[in-house]
């Protein structure tokens, strides 16, 4: 059983996020965002950008074509949209984070669900970056930890998200290749299975050698 807990080198920030709740930072190159899964069956959705220059953010193509994979795991990089390493992924106890089911909100929840006034990921996104002077327009699509989407030559699984096979513990190292800054939503949802039907808090570290 994989102990996220357990940090390996010095803390710089340790937060516990409660369920459904967004979080915000800035990790400075060099240091490792590590994101723990502490009860298990919890999606974590993550956004970065550039801290000198926001325009600069996660590229979902670039990194996909990079890594030759729709599933990140360890090893792999997180692209900018010019092609610029942004984070590098150094460890991880899962395996196979999602990159192409998107963040959930509350006009998808209805779209998709028939789930009226409920709230999302996006909804936590905006709230997350407007420290930071971003909003709406800098919102793109985004990497999902410790989610799962199956994809076959045929169709996507009928509520897209799968049951996760992350247990308590479970976590993913991103070492910073520049100074990001990072959103991170705890995923609030309830209506599909990637959550386990509850919502559960996560730990968020940086730390550095």
């Amino acid at each position: 059983m994989a102990d996220g807990n357990k940090i390996p080198g010095r803390i710089v920030r340790d937060d516990k996020v409660a369920p459904g709740q967004p979080w915000n930072g800035i990790v400075k190159k060099g240091q490792t965002l590590r994101v723990i899964d502490l009860e298990g069956h919890q999606g974590v959705d993550f956004l970065c950008y550039n801290a000198e220059n926001p325009e600069e953010r996660y590229h979902a193509p670039n990194t996909l074509k990079k890594s030759l994979t729709l599933k990140l795991t360890k090893g792999h990089t997180l692209y900018s949209d010019v092609a610029r390493p942004m984070f590098t992924i150094t460890d991880d106890s899962y395996g196979g984070h999602d990159t192409i089911g998107g963040c959930c909100s509350g006009p998808s929840n209805e779209m998709l669900y028939g789930a009226k006034g409920t709230t999302g990921c996006r909804e936590n996104f905006l709230a997350a970056l407007k420290p930071h002077g971003l909003g709406r327009k800098d919102i793109v699509p985004n990497v999902n930890f410790f989610c799962t989407v199956p994809v076959d030559d045929r169709k996507l699984a009928d509520t897209v998200f799968v049951p996760s096979h992350a247990t308590s513990g479970d976590y993913i190292d991103l070492r910073a290749e520049m100074d990001a800054i990072t959103v991170i939503s705890n995923c609030p949802q309830v209506n599909n299975p990637c959550n386990a039907g509850a919502p559960k808090p996560i730990r968020i570290v940086i730390w550095q050698q």
